[in-house]
């Protein structure tokens, strides 16, 4: 049957096309049910929507690296009945089911040897869809792909056959029955790859630039909807995805011989879009000395150098970067910049000189350029006039001008041109709130607009605050109560979404460098929607390293419900060690020890990548002395964040950017204080090697 339906695709596809690649209705890399063994491209991003009789599937895959595929999938399934038997069998009418994939390609595809894959379902949720895989996939034509594969547990349902790793070892011959709940979050690593195998394949036809036609063999009977759920007909799948624009694609399939779907997916790769800077002004080019005017200056009559601060903080503030200070001494300028718009400070940096060149008199041979955050020198780059000259056209010119210029990430302080304090900065914006996978409503959120102010008093001392008002949303309309037996600190949330106005935080707060590579923050006040109290933290970052050391300590108490000034009983001590790594090619780890909000004591484990256009996806587990009994729904806390930088979308260069955190529960085990200003984000990329990693920006 599968090789008919391909010939007749084949006869309708004259101008075939270069096979394209996508996701299957899993949100995993596949034909169309089932694995295949090809990989989306490195730090690919994909978003999924699949709708069929009594199911529903929404998925997140994160191509991690060139060879490992990470998927979150959430499912909304009717009339589940899995395990057991007569009156014992459990039954779920309706279930919100979470889960997570691995899809690791071992093997490339040569000239003969096909692409080889090996992939974990469902390793960490509630077991609906448990199941192992090892598959191939072989180009056969530049517009004909197939593929074959092994599956085990649900993928060795359908047609199942004694397990061949059974001639390795007698453990793999039976799979031991995992109790399938609706909460999740256990590993069951002992049963990967036992018990009956089976057979799945499929082809793929591409008929034309736009149009895939997929055919496939699933080896998955869904046994626990079968006859229930939906009828299991026939072991066949068809598929036709139609690209509607590059990245989005449309599917509808005929499934198991009595279903049709549809499916909506969308890939973007942060590594090879825009990264801004599409509508900003161009920068300027560097004056050759002794051409040109430059800005005039007379030490003797002007020793503030007022006529050049005044110059240079025009010109730069037509670069869209605004002017701290400015000192001149011999042939030395130091400027300080607060760089509020470009998303590396390597093309502030480069800006900045370029701009110099037109405000300062030649006899200033040295540029030392001090990038500030929250008022505190974090950065500075020395840089000769003449080096800006020489290599602006060079071939080379990014890496010549990084290997010439002095990087220091311990920079002395540089006067403020004026006396800038107190300064007072507010504004009005939208705001959204989510809140995702409440049993009773998986989806609800509230917008509304919230009114900021910040009031500088002194170097790094700042008086801030943020109130909100919702004007719309059905945040409000969650009425599960907690079941919690740990403090509530987070399970309650729901009562505190309630409110329409709301002061989601109020604080004083202070920065400042204790010593060399020291970084230090204390902050007071209502820290968060839920807690207020003291928040303490000292960062330690080598300049030249990759690896960074923190700990901060807080003594907090519950605030009341409706987030005015009134408190709740409960109060805390947490805190937490935190080690920082930066590896190669953006990759990321942090690891943190201590104490949680409700008490409880423990770790998490944060791994991610971050990209220079402000991209950055990261996934953390929590595990903490909690037993997965008491922590309840999810066993343990684990999540998924995504951050989205403007810039992305607008094509305007901003250093703003939206975090969406994907939680697969909220409930209380391993809660952290959530403060504003935490030391490393602030600074993380304003270190050494990641100006250097940017440092082709320079010239930008």
């Amino acid at each position: 049957m599968c090789g008919a339906v391909m010939a007749a695709l084949v006869a309708t596809g004259a101008q075939a096309q270069q096979l394209s690649y996508g996701t299957n209705l899993r949100g995993t890399p596949g034909l169309i049910d089932m694995p295949s063994a090809h990989s989306p491209a490195d730090a690919e991003i994909g978003l999924s929507y699949t709708r069929f009789t009594n199911t529903t599937r929404s998925a997140l895959t994160f191509q991690l690296t060139p060879r490992l595929s990470t998927s979150f999938r959430y499912n909304q399934l009717y009339d589940i009945r899995p395990g057991g038997s007569g009156s014992n069998r459990a039954v779920f009418d309706f279930v919100f089911d979470r889960s997570f994939s691995l899809h690791y390609r071992i093997m490339d595809e040569g000239r003969y040897r096909p692409a080889v894959a090996v992939g974990l379902n469902d390793f960490l949720g509630t077991g609906f869809f448990e199941s192992e895989y090892i598959v191939a996939s072989k180009t056969l034509t530049p517009s004909l792909r197939a593929t074959l594969g092994l599956g085990w547990g649900r993928f060795g349902t359908q047609g199942g056959f004694e397990n061949p790793l059974g001639a390795l070892s007698g453990s793999f011959d039976a799979r031991g029955a995992r109790t399938v709940s609706n909460t999740g979050g256990e590993v069951d690593s002992i049963e990967w790859f036992r018990g009956d195998a089976a057979l799945f394949g499929g082809l793929q036809y591409q008929i034309n630039d736009r149009t895939l036609a997929t055919v496939e063999y699933s080896s998955d009977a869904y046994p626990f909807e079968d006859g229930t759920a939906f009828d299991v007909k026939s072991p066949v799948n068809v598929a036709v995805s139609y690209d509607l624009y590059p990245g989005l694609r449309l599917t509808g399939a005929y499934l198991y011989g009595s279903e049709a779907a549809i499916n909506l997916s969308y890939n973007i790769n942060p590594k090879v879009r825009r990264d801004g800077n599409i509508n900003n002004t161009a920068p300027l080019p560097v004056r050759p000395q002794g051409t040109g005017v430059a800005a005039s200056w007379d030490a003797a009559t002007d020793p503030q150098a007022r006529g050049p601060q005044t110059a240079t903080a025009t010109a730069l503030s037509e670069q869209d970067i605004a002017l701290y200070g400015l000192t001149l001494s011999g042939d030395l300028a130091r400027v300080a910049i607060v760089n509020d718009t470009y998303r590396t400070d390597s093309q502030a940096i480069g800006r900045t000189a370029r701009t110099l060149t037109y405000t300062l008199p030649d006899s200033i041979a040295r540029y030392e350029i001090v990038v500030m955050r929250r008022n505190l020198p974090v950065v500075s780059a020395t840089l000769r006039r003449s080096d800006l000259t020489d290599l602006e056209f060079d071939a080379d010119a990014a890496f010549a001008s990084y290997a010439r210029a002095g990087i220091d990430t311990s920079p002395a302080a540089v006067p403020p041109t004026a006396d800038p304090f107190p300064r007072l900065d507010f504004g009005v914006a939208p705001f959204i709130s989510t809140s995702l996978f409440d049993p009773d409503s998986p989806v609800r959120l509230a917008g509304g607009l919230s009114l900021t102010g910040d009031l500088d008093l002194a170097p790094g001392l700042r008086l801030s605050g943020d109130v909100r008002s919702k004007l719309l949303g059905n945040l409000d309309d969650a009425t599960r109560r907690s079941n919690s037996v740990l403090p509530r600190v987070r399970s309650e949330k729901n009562i505190y979404d309630r409110e329409q106005t709301t002061l989601n935080r109020l604080t004083a707060s202070y920065l400042f460098r204790p010593g060399t590579d020291l970084y230090g923050r204390a902050t007071a006040g209502y820290l968060e929607y839920g807690f207020a109290g003291v928040s303490t933290e000292l960062l330690w970052a080598p300049a030249g390293r990759r690896y960074a050391l923190g700990a901060d300590l807080n003594r907090v108490r519950q605030r009341d419900f409706d987030q005015r000034l009134g408190l709740r009983d409960y109060t805390v001590t947490t805190g937490h060690l935190s080690a920082y790594y930066d590896f190669d090619d953006g990759y990321f780890t942090q690891l943190d020890l201590g104490r949680y909000l409700a008490g409880d004591d423990g770790g998490t484990l944060t791994v991610g990548r971050r990209f220079d256009n402000g991209w950055n996806v990261e996934a953390y587990a929590t595990l903490t002395d909690v037993s997965f009994d008491d922590f309840g729904e999810g066993s343990f806390d684990k999540g998924i964040r995504v951050t989205i930088p403007f810039d992305f979308l607008t094509g305007q260069d901003m250093r703003r950017s939206r975090p969406v955190l994907i939680q697969p529960i909220l409930r209380d085990g391993g809660a952290r204080l959530s403060v504003q200003d935490r030391l490393y984000p602030l600074i993380e990329d304003s270190r050494t090697d990641d100006l250097q990693r940017t440092w082709g920006q320079f010239w930008r």
